[in-house]
């Protein structure tokens, strides 16, 4: 090797003679020269391990493959899925959930309510039972925020009903409070935290397992709300993260399902807009506030209206893609404000406007 300009060159031997060629073939020893007579490829080399390895690695594979296809193979032979549904609904005894849950019975189907409160869960379910018959309402106390009581919902809608077609998770806090995050109790923060995200979990949780073993499925639905899309959402932030966080699980979820090849249970998001509810009026002090309720938001059973037939149609169709149904789309929203800019359309509908 030697430098030149800076750089490294190379020089490479001179080839031997023809004389001191054949000069270094007689002293080649015997030991070496049967080693170059064996054949490269029978040589155990350390690339010939790491493929046999690798072959015996691929073949576990492929029988966890076959394994999968089996299971995929049974799913695909599961039971139709065909109305009337038995239809469980979290957090229904008021509100956007009372209201889906009516519209289920009136096309027919089979509901489970449940919320925190025994009152008024017996109270719901005689109203309920009075309109629409003993044998499609069953309802339950059950906080979402406790895993044994979400197993025993899952116990109970067996019980009743032997399973559940279509999972609503709609049951939601704000804990009734607008103001600052820096103004906001540990007890509220803990109230919308567990029941928005922890609840959200245990429900989806306990409802996978269980329609995994039905031969019918399943479909869950995940309600979102103000935050799902990533707009701010000022005097209410914790809740619009937990809102937010929906979108994340689902699609978390549904990954998961798709990994594990399962087909006949899926995981939807569920969009109601603006909702006239309790949750949504006690925050309502600001010019702001009530020029969006006005303008965009609907009563529970209007919204109602409109999901339930969307949410009947996707087992229905048999469909084995997850959906997002929205009631307030983005160009609906940019109509309906446009109108109230132009034509002061809606304006004081709920609420009088300074």
């Amino acid at each position: 090797m030697a430098a030149a300009g800076g750089s490294l060159l190379l020089l490479a031997p001179p080839p031997p003679s023809p004389a001191a060629a054949a000069a270094a073939r007689r002293e080649l020893p015997v030991a070496s020269l049967s080693r170059r007579r064996i054949p490269s490829a029978r040589r155990p080399t350390a690339g010939s391990r790491q493929k046999r390895e690798l072959s015996a690695h691929l073949g576990a594979a492929s029988m966890g493959s076959t394994a999968r296809a089996e299971s995929s193979s049974s799913a695909a032979s599961r039971e139709p899925m065909t109305p009337p549904y038995n239809v469980l609904i979290t957090g229904s005894t008021k509100g956007i959930g009372y209201a889906l849950a009516k519209e289920f019975l009136k096309a027919g189907d089979n509901v489970v309510i449940c919320s925190r409160s025994v009152e008024r869960v017996e109270s719901v379910v005689r109203d309920l039972r009075q309109e629409f018959g003993e044998q499609h309402v069953f309802g339950t106390k059950c906080d979402v925020r406790e895993g044994q009581d979400v197993k025993n919902l899952v116990g109970y809608a067996q019980e009743k009903l032997k399973f559940i077609d279509i999972w609503i998770n709609n049951a939601g806090s704000n804990a009734y409070s607008y103001k600052a995050l820096a103004e906001s109790s540990d007890q509220d923060l803990l109230e919308v935290v567990t029941t928005n995200s922890l609840g959200l979990m245990l429900c989806c949780r306990e409802a996978i397992k269980m329609m995994l073993s039905q031969p019918r499925g399943g479909h869950i639905f995940n309600m979102d709300g103000a935050g799902a899309d990533g707009r701010p959402t000022p005097r209410f932030a914790a809740y619009g993260a937990t809102k937010r966080s929906v979108v994340h699980l689902t699609k978390s979820l549904q990954a998961e399902l798709q990994m594990q090849d399962v087909k006949n249970v899926l995981v939807h998001n569920l969009s109601p807009g603006m909702v006239t509810t309790d949750l949504l009026m006690c925050g309502v002090t600001t010019n702001q506030a009530k020029f969006f309720i006005n303008v965009l938001a609907e009563p529970a059973e209007v919204v109602a209206k409109y999901l339930v037939p969307n949410i009947r149609s996707v087992p229905t169709n048999g469909s084995q893609k997850p959906t997002y149904i929205r009631f307030l789309t983005g160009i609906k929203a940019y109509t309906q404000i446009f109108s109230r800019i132009a034509f002061g359309a809606r304006r004081n509908r709920y609420i009088l406007e300074d």
